[in-house]
């Protein structure tokens, strides 16, 4: 399944390096206002190629509403949303055809479906939280509407851990870390890791202010 949600319900679509991502919004009040120009600052937010510590990989972005608003509004109907891909470089990933890489999830798909898409691993990629993000907007819209926050931001990478949870600083932290005393040290941590061929885990810490009693 690709859907997520009961009352508040989402459908992604799409693939690394297919024409297009998108997802299905449905379970969306009729009167929210659509803030198309809140959701596009998300968008970017996620895009990747801002700095040395993401892919390289050079994205627009751009999303486009295709369905379930009028004058700026919704109308209760599914919102449809999409963007379009545009910097695929499928040849780069010719070698790695006939090859499963260890730090994907090329295995497990094969064994799930068998078939694999390992053109930038397809619907395993990264890539695909555009979608989410995208549906992420549009519930920040109806949670705000509520008077309820959501905030988030890097609290640990490769056991270098925050020692104090800066929600107001990770807004403006390139890699949204919540401390900026461990910043720098939690970079040099990524940076390492790439120029050796290699990866990282991370954790990532979130806050929910104003949500009702007995949900």
């Amino acid at each position: 399944m690709n859907t997520f949600g009961q009352k508040f319900r989402f459908t992604t679509f799409g693939e690394s390096h297919g024409v297009a991502l998108g997802c299905i919004v449905d379970g969306v009040p009729a009167g929210i206002k659509i803030d198309l120009d809140f959701i596009q600052s998300e968008m970017d937010r996620r895009k990747p190629g801002q700095n040395k510590l993401q892919t390289a990989r050079k994205e627009d972005d751009k999303i486009e509403i295709l369905s379930g608003t009028f004058e700026g509004f919704s109308t209760g109907t599914p919102i449809a949303m999409v963007l379009y891909n545009g910097n695929q470089k499928s040849r780069d990933y010719d070698n790695v055809k006939d090859l499963f890489r260890p730090g994907h999830a090329d295995y497990t798909y094969f064994h799930k479906y068998g078939i694999r898409d390992y053109r930038g691993g397809g619907r395993s990629s990264a890539r695909e939280t555009s979608a989410r993000v995208a549906a992420g907007a549009i519930a920040q819209l109806i949670l705000k509407d509520l008077g309820i926050e959501v905030y988030s931001g890097i609290c640990n990478i490769e056991g270098i851990k925050s020692e104090q949870l800066d929600w107001e600083y990770a807004k403006t932290s390139e890699m949204y870390a919540l401390d900026k005393n461990k910043e720098e040290q939690q970079k040099e941590a990524i940076l390492n890791a790439k120029n050796s061929h290699n990866s990282v885990g991370g954790v990532v810490a979130l806050k929910a202010t104003n949500v009702p009693k007995g949900l």
